[in-house]
């Protein structure tokens, strides 16, 4: 829809100049420095997408919900679009385990950037998949056609003018939840299917989006979202969830759910609850994205996804 801003221009233009600085925030894994080595992970055989020679046992997919964007340190030599950090919930699963990982997740990746390449020098993602993966990961949806991520900031350009309405609603409608159903759900089905086909020893796991909104009353202007339209957010993401849940049943790959566990770690609850970074206040890099926090809370309900 032409209204939306660019939203993978503004995470970065925000990341670039993070990135450029030296400041310990919020979102820091680490108290120094904004890179970790792609050669290892705490002992695990780690690697970045670059000088891949085969596909390692554990391979992680997705946009920038699976790639940690705004947690430091990145992934040392990793593409800095794709702004990957090395405590995303991928890393911290492979730690836990003592896996080798080959993360290719990157920020603003659609379905589409699984069969063709995001950036120069960005490889499909699904290149990096094989006969010898075991696992895969991923969250993916919520960039394709601009739908989820885009829709947060048009709700926030009409939020202003009606704080305690339901501006977006009344503009929007049914659209973003039509495009869901119609256009994301479908190619995630295409895209978990070229994953089982791709790697077809693996156990391929997709996760849900944790969530960004209370399930009531919202925090304007903290989240730019007018209260009568937090109901309509919350909607659109259990939509998109739905779609991903559905899209895992009839692929054959397993859903994380992190709805449930994720209720009141919303982008409204007060730093060291919230799991998402809101819109003002926040010290992190990127907003309304997983803080460390959340990316742990992932790697718990992934762990017990796939067992011992």
């Amino acid at each position: 829809m032409s209204t939306r801003r660019p939203w993978l221009l503004v995470v970065l233009a925000t990341l670039l100049l993070a990135t450029a600085c030296t400041d310990g925030g919020s979102n820091s894994a680490e108290s120094s420095g904004t890179t970790a080595s792609a050669g290892t992970s705490a002992g695990t055989g780690t690697t970045s997408s670059s000088g891949r020679a085969a596909s390692a046992a554990y391979v992680n997919l997705g946009d920038s919900y699976s790639a940690g964007t705004g947690v430091r340190p990145l992934v040392e030599d990793s593409p800095l679009q794709c702004q990957r950090s090395s405590s995303n919930y991928a890393h911290v699963l492979a730690q836990r385990r003592g896996l080798a990982l080959d993360d290719v997740s990157c920020a603003g990746a659609t379905t589409s950037d699984f069969f063709a390449a995001q950036y120069f020098g960005v490889d499909p993602q699904l290149d990096a998949l094989g006969e010898r993966t075991r696992i895969v990961t991923l969250m993916i949806g919520g960039n394709d056609g601009d739908i989820f991520s885009g829709t947060i900031a048009d709700c926030g350009e009409v939020a202003a003018a009606d704080p305690t309405g339901a501006p977006c609603r009344a503009r929007y409608g049914d659209s973003f939840v039509r495009g869901v159903q119609s256009n994301t759900y479908p190619a995630l089905v295409k895209a978990l299917n070229a994953v089982a086909d791709r790697a077809p020893n693996a156990r391929v796991v997709i996760v849900g989006y944790p969530w960004i909104l209370p399930d009531t009353t919202g925090c304007y202007p903290t989240m730019r979202i007018a209260a009568g339209d937090v109901a309509y957010i919350r909607d659109l993401q259990a939509t998109l969830n739905r779609a991903v849940a559905r899209a895992a049943t009839e692929t054959g790959a397993t859903f994380v759910d992190m709805s449930t566990v994720s209720e009141g770690h919303d982008a409204c609850q007060p730093e060291g609850v919230r799991w998402i970074e809101p819109q003002v206040g926040s010290s992190a890099p990127v907003k309304v994205h997983p803080n460390v926090d959340g990316q742990r809370a992932i790697a718990d309900q992934v762990g017990a996804a796939l067992g011992r």
